[in-house]
């Protein structure tokens, strides 16, 4: 095993600390809040997006932090963390993990996710959390010497495409193949669904939009309201 017990404890909640960028909560200063009340309520760690989010949190906690940056290449549907200079930068803002989307899917500069995340271990001497959509992905990054593979991307590529998080499956049999830690995250909607991962063998759980993502939450709600006052 590659990873490190004590930066990830077995069994436990990271909160995907994140909002869409036209949102008032995308605020360095509201997002650095959202991480403290979560591991002030025994979260171990935060999955934050871009560096200043990502320095605006660190200067608030020091439990780790899986750093991310989504960045829109033209031409490539990668996008999360997809170059080593988007991983550098997460590191220098105090990223203890980097988070890369690790599928098969082509990449700029005619990196594999596997060159990146050996690039991302040699020289920032960082963790590696590997988002994937398939079990060929995550057999492939584990390979690769990811330290964590996720099931972050389920759903929401082409291969995936007619799938629903929470991928309960793709875990099952991603914890039967692998032998590093697997992650479960996207589609977890409640304490329960939580539970059932860690049953499933998830080594930790990551909750976002059920937990910080109020604009999502609200108008779920609201869509939900007026289809009431269209029915009455």
């Amino acid at each position: 095993m590659t990873y490190d017990q004590n930066l990830i404890p077995p069994q436990s909640l990271i909160v995907s600390c994140q909002a869409p960028v036209d949102s008032p909560l995308h605020d360095p200063i509201i997002i650095a809040a959202m991480a403290k009340a979560s591991v002030n309520q025994g979260a171990v760690g935060v999955r934050v997006d871009t560096p200043n989010h990502i320095k605006a949190v660190r200067e608030q906690i020091t439990q780790p932090i899986i750093g991310l940056w989504k960045q829109q290449i033209p031409g490539y549907e990668v996008y999360i963390t997809p170059r080593f200079t988007d991983a550098m930068a997460i590191a220098q803002a105090g990223a203890d993990i980097i988070a890369v989307d690790a599928t098969l899917r082509n990449r700029p500069n005619g990196e594999t996710a596997n060159t990146l995340i050996l690039k991302i271990k040699q020289e920032l001497g960082k963790q590696v959390m590997a988002d994937v959509d398939t079990l060929e992905a995550a057999i492939e990054a584990a390979k690769g010497g990811a330290d964590f593979v996720g099931t972050t991307l389920y759903g929401y590529t082409k291969a995936t495409e007619n799938c629903s998080p929470p991928g309960f499956e793709l875990l099952e049999n991603m914890v039967k193949n692998l032998e590093i830690p697997v992650i479960c995250e996207g589609g977890i909607s409640s304490p329960e669904s939580a539970q059932k991962a860690l049953e499933l063998g998830a080594y930790a759980v990551v909750v976002g939009t059920a937990i910080t993502g109020i604009d999502i939450q609200v108008k779920r709600y609201q869509t939900a309201l007026n289809q009431m006052e269209v029915k009455s």
